[in-house]
């Protein structure tokens, strides 16, 4: 079974993508290798170690690729964190900062009920801003957030200590 050096060597780098300078961690070939995307499965999931899990909550949009196929494998629910106006129910939002600028993020107010047992999912933690949002939007919905896990890390940009959660993991570190 594939381990996490094998997902390293799988990940390309793509110079200057998507504007100059900018160095691109491209998951792709490890989504298109059963192995492989079996592999980050069990990585992330392993994350949650012996505690039950209610939900996992992917964030948009990669980490629902993620966080779907974790949630199947801890036999738990999966929740979006979407963009604003992307889900059709009632949501909570949080407001986070960019760059230039600011964005939102939504769950519904009905996807975690209180107390429940959360792990958080996404493919990449770089600045940490709509990790750190999402977990906002999980405290306000009262959930127990169990971990916060990414496939990657760019460990350069500090991101983790924008995320406020002791249990944060990263599968891969740039």
């Amino acid at each position: 079974m594939p381990n996490a050096a094998d997902l390293d060597a799988a990940i390309r780098d793509v110079p200057d993508f998507p504007k100059p300078g900018i160095l691109f961690k491209d998951i792709t070939p490890i989504l298109g290798d059963a192995q492989l995307f079996k592999s980050s499965l069990e990585l992330l999931a392993a994350t949650a170690g012996n505690t039950k899990i209610d939900k996992v909550v992917g964030i948009d949009a990669r980490g629902f690729i993620f966080a779907a196929g974790v949630a199947q494998i801890l036999n738990a629910g999966f929740v979006p964190v979407r963009k604003k106006g992307k889900l059709p129910w009632t949501t909570h939002q949080m407001a986070y900062s960019l760059e230039y600028g600011e964005d939102i993020v939504e769950i519904h107010a009905d996807a975690i009920k209180p107390g429940e047992k959360i792990l958080l999912v996404d493919d990449l933690l770089a600045t940490g801003g709509t990790a750190a949002a999402s977990i906002k939007l999980l405290k306000a919905l009262e959930a127990d957030i169990i971990g916060v896990s990414f496939l990657i890390e760019l460990s350069s940009l500090n991101g983790r200590q924008a995320l406020d959660h002791p249990a944060t993991h990263s599968i891969l570190n740039y």
